[in-house]
């Protein structure tokens, strides 16, 4: 009885000296003073990539005299043909931002294509066209918003995402906003932008007329 008596005694003091240990641990992991005691969940990152290697260099030759900033949501949709989207088909919401860069090259332009007087006070340049740069999407503010998945995709979801999924989202966003900067004035902003800054440089030296064309 004596024996019992004292464990019973013990036991209140053994629960406080736990609830003590617990509090300090707490304590010390918010101050973060010490990692202590250890997270066995904690996950820890390894990079094992390996080194960057030089594929080419290029000479550049080309003023970009405009770039456009494009949004748009891809609403991409996958369909069963013989069963119900509610057992097999997924439908996702994806809002890309991207941009387009516009550029004039002049790595083709030869010695033909800028005529002067001789006075040097005219000089008209012959040009191409500007072109447009693919479209770049940014990944940090492209997201998507809304997504639906039947229960076979679900469960297929659930052992693994598919990555050709989301590079098919990522490759039609980048066609959408293609398209809307072929069909925009960011071009014919790229042309006249490259207009006005050779125009400014030749009447810098000397010339006070200047003629740009784009053939």
């Amino acid at each position: 009885m004596a024996d019992t008596s004292r464990r019973a005694r013990r036991w209140p003091l053994v629960v406080a000296a736990a609830l003590v240990l617990v509090l300090a641990a707490a304590l010390v992991r918010s101050l973060h003073v010490v990692d202590w005691p250890p997270n066995p969940f904690a996950e820890r990152t390894t990079d094992r990539s390996g080194p960057v290697l030089l594929q080419s260099i290029q000479d550049l030759s080309r003023y970009e005299g405009a770039a456009g900033s494009f949004q748009v949501i891809v609403d991409l949709a996958h369909e069963a043909r013989f069963l119900s989207p509610v057992v097999k088909g997924d439908r996702t919401l994806f809002v890309a931002v991207g941009t387009v860069d516009a550029y004039v090259d002049f790595g083709g332009v030869g010695a033909k294509a800028v005529t002067t007087n001789k006075a040097r006070t005219t000089a008209t340049i012959t040009l191409p066209h500007a072109r447009l740069e693919r479209a770049n999407l940014d990944q940090k503010h492209s997201h998507v918003v809304a997504e639906q998945r039947g229960l076979l995709d679900r469960v297929q979801s659930f052992l693994g995402d598919d990555p050709d999924r989301q590079h098919q989202l990522y490759t039609l966003a980048q066609q959408k906003i293609g398209d809307a900067a072929k069909s925009s004035k960011l071009a014919a902003q790229c042309e006249r932008n490259t207009r006005v800054m050779l125009t400014g440089m030749l009447r810098s030296l000397g010339y006070t007329s200047v003629t740009v064309r784009y053939a």
